[in-house]
């Protein structure tokens, strides 16, 4: 019984001791444990960061190896940023030295991307607020010629982006292999373009009327009054020489100089926005039949200037402005052909006025004046000194006579308000969409490259 206490108290014992050593393992079990999950934490988040920058470091490689398909995404909420980044707070100047008419070029490979994931509404709501956003910068500055003519390459070079890249074979024939992968393949947008055409047209009487409102007051000064040709001063009719000399001297007196710097303005900025060399010619062609218009109204209004000296300084004034259009290659615009009035008007001045074969050669030379233009210009005609006589009432009749078969416009005066209908023709770009370069200057951060 003695033995078996004994045995029990060892045993007793001993378990405590294993119970003891058991608490002790665990708690350096329990110790190492956390160990183990500190280290695997730590291991865990260094592979997540490792994994992250791997990953970070692939899309940035990616990004520069992958093509990229000309087409910028932005989400819907950017859309009135965009507008107001790129059109209606944009300033034209920002823009220089990068390509010209940037931001149609912008405006069509957002309008692709919308295309490529088939969001009708995301096309249409663009359209639409790039269009009323251009309609917006246009009324602000309806005097301001540098902004109308941005506008005017930037709205025509969007219509020919739509038309381009339509899938149209008739606008595809000179696109390359790489310009017909950026083609539009769910959207027709033929209305669009049409609006666009519409918003052309617009813009371009706008910038017409504000090139002619900065020219017009110039006109009769540097045409009719200034003494280009020096010396011509002292044959001027008698009794006009004071007037004459006085409105040169005058505070609103122009040379023919200051039309020609102006309409070199005008040139440099269309040129430099890349207006389409064929509207460039257009505007021309209308500046100056307005320039033709106006000189011969005033011509056929004023007796002081129907002399033989005013046909002489016309005549050279004439040939200073054909000289301007052909060192700028415009002659082919159809500019001259707008001056034959005038150039007519100038030589009339000139000729003799006298015997019957003096009336055939005016009849023959004035084809573009009309029979009461002729007649209204030789009853004004004023000799330039006692030596030189007046037309004759004889002569007058003579002409009339000759000319009775013509069936001329009783119209006196020219409309110098007359418009020529502007064309816009189709003019592909060849560059590719993937190849235009944003700046940071833009401020069109929120836009991602596809």
């Amino acid at each position: 019984m003695t033995r078996l206490t004994n045995e029990n108290l060892d045993l007793k014992e001993l378990v405590e001791k294993l119970e003891k050593n058991e608490k002790k393992l665990k708690k350096q079990l329990k110790i190492h444990m956390k160990k183990v999950q500190d280290l695997e934490a730590a291991q865990t988040l260094a592979q997540n960061g490792k994994r992250r920058h791997e990953l970070n470091r692939q899309v940035t490689v990616q990004r520069k190896e992958k093509d990229f398909q000309g087409m910028l995404e932005y989400h819907k909420e950017d859309e009135a940023l965009l507008i107001r980044n790129l059109v209606t707070e944009l300033k034209p100047q920002a823009l220089a030295g990068t390509v010209p008419c940037l931001p149609a070029y912008i405006l069509y490979m957002c309008v692709r991307h919308a295309d490529h994931v088939n969001d009708d509404l995301k096309v249409h709501s663009l359209l639409t607020s790039t269009i009323n956003g251009i309609k917006k910068v246009l009324k602000k500055h309806n005097d301001d010629f540098e902004m109308t003519s941005f506008w005017l390459s930037n709205t025509c070079r969007l219509l020919h982006c739509l038309k381009q890249y339509s899938g149209d074979a008739g606008f595809t024939t000179q696109n390359t292999a790489k310009q017909n992968e950026h083609c539009l393949r769910n959207f027709d947008l033929t209305e669009y373009r049409q609006v666009l055409s519409d918003l052309s047209i617009q813009i371009y009487q706008q910038l017409i009327k504000i090139a002619e409102g900065v020219l017009q007051p110039m006109i009769v000064s540097a045409m009719l009054e200034n003494e280009s040709i020096q010396g011509l001063s002292g044959v001027k009719p008698m009794g006009y020489r004071k007037r004459s000399s006085s409105t040169v001297d005058g505070d609103n007196s122009y040379c023919l100089e200051a039309i020609i710097r102006q309409m070199n303005s005008f040139h440099t900025v269309m040129c430099d926005q890349g207006l389409d060399p064929e509207i460039i010619l257009q505007v021309f062609k209308q500046l100056f039949y307005m320039i033709t218009a106006v000189t011969l109204n005033n011509l056929l209004l004023r007796k002081d200037v129907c002399s033989w000296s005013t046909g002489m300084q016309l005549r050279y004034n004439i040939s200073q402005l054909e000289e301007w259009l052909r060192g700028r290659n415009l002659h082919q615009s159809g500019a001259v052909q707008t001056m034959e009035p005038l150039i007519q008007a100038a030589q009339l001045l000139q000729l003799k006025k006298k015997t019957p074969e003096d009336a055939e050669a005016i009849c023959s030379l004035c084809t573009a004046l009309s029979t009461q233009q002729i007649v209204k210009i030789l009853n004004l005609y004023t000799p330039l000194n006692e030596f030189e006589e007046r037309v004759t009432v004889g002569f007058i009749r003579t002409i009339q006579a000759q000319l009775q078969e013509r069936n001329d416009p009783p119209q006196l005066l020219l409309d110098y308000k007359h418009m020529f209908p502007v064309l816009f023709p189709f003019n592909p770009s060849s560059l590719t969409m993937d190849s235009i370069h944003i700046p940071a200057s833009l401020n069109l951060e929120f836009l991602n490259e596809v």
